[in-house]
């Protein structure tokens, strides 16, 4: 296993690689403090705050706690596919998200889909239409009833946050759909057919063969690329407790 603690500048150099052609890289059995993780994240840029929710403690304002309790009613945090602040301005490239308790193995997944395969199945004319438009997101959009919990209890107050952005995106050599399905609104600019076109990249974009299921286990690290992938927190009851970071 790698040793977060123990990071040489080869190894972290391998892990960028990494995650520049796959999107997505996860590590088993880190002991990780909270010192440790914020340090380890800030090798790969700058820390972002999280706008909707408080962080971790004083300290440590920028790892989000990312909670889903066994009294909880209602989906988990999280559980639609989505990128990560899609309606802020700039949105973070990257996520991390370290597990501190989990259910069972297998029973709290998060599922990632690979936006560079989505891409590369587009049929020439939707690319070339997608070329042309951008897209709304909202922090109000649907997956927001997702945190619902969350924001009752640790909230900023803030009101309604929205942003526009390209849903095809050059990411060195390759291509990326950017379009997150859990913050979407609208199209820009407007066009007839919208709700067939979101429909289709809705149900484009997580096709089975696109996506990989990440099976949790406590203290396990994963990192990936938000211009790449999507991901969801799929369906279960019981407790969970991720320590998140994202980083601009």
């Amino acid at each position: 296993y790698y040793d977060l603690n123990q990071l040489t500048s080869y190894r972290l150099k391998q892990i960028k690689s990494a995650l520049n052609n796959y999107g997505l890289v996860y590590f088993r059995k880190q002991k990780l403090s909270s010192k440790s993780y914020f340090n380890f994240a800030k090798k790969f840029g700058v820390p972002a705050n999280y706008p909707r929710l408080k962080g971790l403690n004083s300290k440590y304002p920028k790892i989000t706690v990312v909670e889903r309790k066994a009294s909880d009613k209602g989906p988990s945090f999280g559980e639609q596919f989505h990128t990560d602040s899609s309606y802020t301005k700039k949105p973070p490239r990257f996520t991390m998200l370290l597990s501190k308790l989990v259910p069972k193995k297998g029973k709290a997944n998060t599922d990632f889909c690979s936006q560079y395969f989505a891409y590369k199945e587009l049929p020439n004319s939707i690319r070339k239409k997608l070329k042309k438009i951008q897209a709304i997101y909202s922090s109000e959009g649907p997956i927001s009833i997702t945190t619902k919990e969350r924001v009752k209890e640790k909230g900023k107050g803030l009101k309604e946050l929205k942003s526009m952005h390209k849903i095809i995106r050059k990411i060195r050599s390759k291509y990326s759909i950017y379009f997150s399905p859990g913050h979407f609104v609208r199209f820009s600019p407007n066009i007839e057919d919208e709700n067939n076109l979101k429909k289709f990249l809705f149900n484009h974009q997580v096709k089975k063969k696109f996506q990989y299921s990440l099976r949790w286990e406590k203290n396990q690290l994963a990192i990936w690329d938000n211009r790449s992938m999507l991901h969801q927190a799929t369906p279960f009851k019981g407790s969970r407790i991720m320590h998140r970071i994202t980083v601009k």
